[in-house]
């Protein structure tokens, strides 16, 4: 299917590894323009190797000056935006509410939740300019269902959840369109890595953990990174046109609750 995203000019931010790389990747693979921000100056120099194409900024999205010199730079290079991907995001810490500090809390909110607003408020006027355009906000099935031991994150991605609301209906005048994706237990290095933090919050191993992780699945399956990038895409595209405001969940449907495990 062609998804008549040839030419459009995407920005993907945290789009030099991870899932962002993912989808910057499938962007490209589209025909689309990209253009990354991270912080991580070894991923970027490996997009700047493999992909020269690309547009790579190292930025912190916690940072508005930052965010400013990404568009900056975005509109010299590109002249406009016509796809904003707000995939930028930390896990934060796995701990009990009480032992939270508050720099973990607020760094939490501010990559997680003020990062998206950032490059939302730069964004608005490139698409009022043009006409319209997309904004996927990256959110999580921590959006929809309270996670023990993860109060900073949860909080954040239920924080996702309602900018997005907001901005759809805000921007829809506009012919802008805002959707929130909600990924589930991912295959890939954060995933594992938070999996592994909550293992050893309860005292056992990553292999122990996971299956009591899956049980609650209920096609007891990990996400891998490219199905989520198919659905950005998707939703970046007119085959979406129509599509706004929602919050769709690639998580193979994670559940609030089912009996424990008895074996």
């Amino acid at each position: 299917m062609d998804l008549g995203l040839n030419g459009k000019r995407v920005l993907i931010t945290a789009g030099a590894g991870g899932i962002g790389r993912v989808m910057a990747d499938r962007f490209l693979a589209e025909g689309a323009r990209v253009a990354v921000c991270d912080v991580d100056e070894a991923a970027l120099a490996d997009c700047a190797q493999q992909a020269p194409q690309m547009l790579a900024v190292r930025a912190d999205v916690s940072d508005s000056a930052d965010v400013a010199r990404v568009f900056d730079e975005l509109k010299a290079s590109f002249g406009g935006l016509d796809v904003l991907v707000n995939n930028a995001g930390i896990s934060g810490p796995t701990k009990a509410v009480e032992d939270i500090t508050d720099d973990e809390w607020n760094r939490t909110m501010a990559v997680n939740v003020t990062g998206q607003f950032y490059a939302v408020r730069a964004a608005v006027p490139l698409f009022r300019a043009q006409g319209g355009g997309v904004i996927i906000n990256m959110s999580s099935v921590a959006g929809r269902i309270g996670m023990p031991m993860r109060s900073p994150y949860s909080a954040s991605k239920y924080a996702v959840r309602g900018f997005t609301d907001v901005l759809a209906v805000e921007l829809g005048g506009l012919n802008v369109r805002v959707n929130a994706i909600l990924p589930g237990l991912v295959n890939g290095p954060r995933g594992r890595r938070v999996m592994d933090e909550q293992a050893k919050a309860r005292g056992m191993t990553l292999e122990q953990y996971l299956p009591f992780v899956l049980h609650n699945i209920s096609m007891h399956s990990m996400i891998e990174m490219d199905e989520i990038a198919a659905v950005a895409v998707f939703l970046a595209s007119d085959q979406a046109k129509h599509i706004t405001g929602q919050s769709i969940g690639v998580d193979a449907n994670f559940e609030t609750y089912r009996a424990p495990m008895t074996t």
